[in-house]
């Protein structure tokens, strides 16, 4: 591929999912994920707690149920393997198996060291970055404080581009789902970072930036946006509430060398 895919010349550059990131990380260096509902949230909440959390990619809606297992299964041997805990869909969460990737469930189960958080969005987009590039899980919840972080890092310039990522959500074939609520916490993010002197825009940065300027209600957006919807219809509504919080959480998880998101 050409430069014209790496959004080349701009300090902060915005795409989608993980073919997105892929593009952009050949040359950024520091990739940001944005999965409001719900991966980064969640993330931002563990890692607070002192949680470490390790991305594990989940294929997308496996079609039968040999396939289900052979994910359930890799999941518990990488598990296993890093000394950590497993978490579980939202709905399969019991007594024993407390953790899931919805906030609401992390944000009161018990207290783990290692969690490992299989996501099929957020997870497939930290996998697109390099082992030894800085990887940040921001939200709506932590925008400020990763602005700060960032910027103090000295990351948001032309020789240090930041890739900022909405993951996204996918359609039952597959496909890619742009989801309004990653759009508009990836603008949150880089609104933050053009105010404190980062930049310039790419021309994908500065439309993410102007489609949350432009939003009155972000919460009420995020609530009736079409995954706030479905995870409504589902039961957890909590995780939305949450996931739509602006500027309530003071910590940065940064993937550490061994892959694990930690306090940065």
């Amino acid at each position: 591929m050409g430069d014209w895919d790496g959004q080349s010349g701009s300090g902060i550059r915005f795409e989608w999912g993980p073919g997105g990131a892929g593009r952009l990380t050949s040359e950024a260096a520091c990739l940001i994920i944005v999965d409001v509902l719900s991966f980064t949230t969640t993330v931002s909440i563990a890692v607070g707690r002192g949680i470490r959390v390790l991305p594990f990619w989940l294929p997308h809606g496996p079609d039968t149920t040999a396939e289900r297992a052979a994910a359930q299964k890799a999941a518990t041997v990488y598990a296993r393997q890093s000394g950590a805990r497993l978490a579980v869909p939202r709905h399969a969460v019991t007594a024993d198996n407390p953790w899931s990737l919805s906030p609401a469930h992390l944000g009161r189960a018990p207290f783990v060291a290692r969690l490992v958080l299989p996501s099929a969005n957020g997870a497939a987009v930290a996998a697109a970055a390099r082992p030894s590039m800085p990887v940040v899980a921001a939200c709506l919840r932590n925008t400020a404080t990763v602005g700060s972080w960032l910027t103090a890092h000295d990351y948001g310039t032309p020789e240090r581009p930041v890739a900022v990522v909405a993951a996204g959500e996918r359609w039952p074939d597959g496909a890619l789902r742009p989801a309004l609520e990653d759009l508009l916490g990836a603008g949150a993010l880089i609104c933050d970072l053009q105010g404190r002197g980062a930049g310039p825009l790419s021309a994908e940065a500065a439309v993410a930036k102007a489609a949350y300027e432009g939003t009155a209600d972000i919460a009420g957006a995020v609530t009736a946006g079409v995954s706030g919807r479905e995870l409504a219809s589902t039961g957890f509504a909590g995780d939305v509430a949450i996931a739509a919080e602006r500027d309530v959480c003071a910590v940065v998880p940064v993937r550490d060398g061994n892959g694990a998101f930690a306090p940065g």
